[in-house]
């Protein structure tokens, strides 16, 4: 990623990156971007671009698949309306076989 952006265009760049169907999490986007530990400013970060539509934030979930930030989507069942039109199942607010759809930015997107 090119260093002389901010943090939060570089998580919205990872984040245009994420295949339709798939999801990945705030703790994989911080780790592809060299700082691990902060999976919450990467959630912070998508919390801001819900104005850009061009941003699929729908399609971040925590490490264990649990749709937190689904309460920053407008409706009650908005980010899992958007995610079971892409073909991901949920079940009580998890996305039933992560592995199935995981994408890891580290794994992908290698140089």
């Amino acid at each position: 990623m090119d260093e002389k952006k901010g943090f939060f265009e570089q998580v919205y760049e990872v984040t245009r990156l994420i295949p339709y169907g798939k999801v990945t999490t705030y703790g994989a986007i911080a780790t592809y971007l060299g700082t691990a530990k902060s999976a919450r400013m990467v959630g912070w970060a998508l919390n801001v671009s819900k104005l850009d539509e061009t941003i699929p934030a729908h399609r971040v979930v925590n490490r264990r698949g649990i749709l937190t930030g689904k309460h920053h989507f407008e409706g009650t069942n908005l980010m899992q309306q958007l995610l079971e039109n892409e073909g991901v199942e949920i079940y009580n607010n998890q996305i039933k076989n992560l592995e199935n759809v995981l994408w890891n930015p580290s794994e992908e997107l290698k140089a």
